[in-house]
């Protein structure tokens, strides 16, 4: 619920700042929460691998807000966040190339859906309009996946100090974005009281939140569990924009929406069956 509306928030931010100062404004005193957060439960701030640390920022705190901001400022907030959420798909194609895991059975099938969903909401025989928003919300999907395949690359250096390495990681991702907006030319921001609403939202919910929330899910459910609960987010992506915004996808677009919804929960289902069928035989891992 919290990230599935954030993305009418950030849509309604952008009336009111740049797309990169908005982000800015949101991930960086995200950071500094979480790090209070640590300082009032005892926990250290120190970390193993700073270096690691900033390359992971880089895509999921300054590419993927700074991408998935800069696509709501033409596209829809709804249609956005379908495309963004293609995640799974670019990370089981990036695993692929770069892991070495298979592919294999209906995950096929899942890439077949998600490319031909991909096809109708891209609509690439029409360019013009809001063609370019769409494909940043694509490249957002793309730079989250990076950060993704990176956790799994370096898991075990993640696994052991999970909660400072996403404050470090924020932080640095965040000063890149604040760098970013310093020198793009942009509008100034408009400090309304309806402005500071939805960046407190963005802030406290959005953000730390929805990132402490989703940590808490994958400490104590399956990956396969978390990934089928977290498709919902697009879901209420597009039933918020609809109610809120009135946005309403062409039939075109809508069909590749709902392709795309079906790729993901079919790869979520299983990352559902993987994590069963390993829970009864360990020897599986």
């Amino acid at each position: 619920m919290i990230w599935g509306y954030n993305w009418i928030i950030t849509k309604e931010g952008l009336r009111f700042a740049g797309p990169f100062d908005f982000a800015a404004l949101r991930t960086i005193p995200g950071a500094l929460l979480i790090f209070a957060i640590l300082i009032a439960r005892g926990k250290p701030l120190t970390m193993r691998a700073p270096g690691k640390a900033f390359v992971f920022g880089l895509f999921q705190t300054t590419g993927f807000n700074a991408l998935a901001s800069w696509a709501l400022v033409a596209g829809a907030a709804g249609k956005t966040a379908v495309l963004v959420y293609t995640m799974p798909f670019w990370t089981l194609l990036f695993a692929w190339l770069l892991l070495g895991e298979r592919i294999r059975g209906a995950q096929w099938l899942a890439v077949a859906l998600s490319v031909a969903g991909l096809v109708l909401v891209l609509e690439p025989w029409q360019p013009g309009g809001t063609f370019i928003s769409k494909l940043l919300a694509v490249l957002t999907g793309v730079a989250w996946a990076v950060s993704a395949v990176l956790a799994r690359k370096w898991r075990d250096t993640i696994r052991s100090d999970l909660l400072p390495f996403t404050a470090w990681q924020m932080l640095f991702g965040g000063l890149v974005l604040a760098a970013i907006a310093f020198v793009s030319p942009s509008r100034p921001v408009e400090w309304t009281p309806y402005f500071w609403f939805l960046l407190i939202y963005g802030t406290l919910l959005g953000t730390v939140a929805g990132w402490l929330l989703w940590l808490f899910v994958l400490q104590r459910l399956p990956a396969g569990v978390a990934g089928l609960s977290i498709m919902a987010v697009p879901a209420l992506g597009v039933l918020f924009s609809r109610l809120q915004l009135d946005e309403v996808p062409a039939p075109p677009e809508a069909i590749g929406m709902a392709l795309i919804v079906a790729s993901l929960t079919l790869l979520s289902w299983q990352a559902l069956r993987k994590s069963r069928s390993m829970a009864t035989d360990p020897r599986k891992n």
